[in-house]
């Protein structure tokens, strides 16, 4: 790991443009791009940057659908009992909450 840092700060400093990280292509449609273009502008960020954290938002934004998904799955397996007093309890609690 450690010469893999040392070797990309060695390619960084002697080749210009490199960036650490991967590089990927992807295909946006022209007016995504140009939105892009126009905030990376005003924003003083390079393209790279933008699409990282744009991405990054994204996949924070979505991390608990997986959650969600493992737990439902759960569920699924242990079967769905209902317990009369947990409903009776969780109704009287709902009803006296103030929303």
């Amino acid at each position: 790991m450690y010469l893999r840092l040392l070797d990309e700060k060695i390619a960084s400093s002697f080749l210009p443009g490199y960036t650490l990280g991967m590089k990927t292509a992807v295909s946006i449609p022209d007016d995504v791009f140009e939105r892009a273009e126009r905030l990376a502008r005003r924003a003083k960020r390079s393209r790279s940057r933008l699409y990282a954290d744009a991405l990054g938002e994204y996949l924070a934004r979505h991390e608990n659908d997986e959650i969600t998904e493992a737990m439902n799955a759960v569920v699924a397996e242990a079967g769905q009992s209902v317990d009369p007093f947990v409903v009776a309890v969780g109704v009287g609690v709902l009803g006296s909450t103030d929303w």
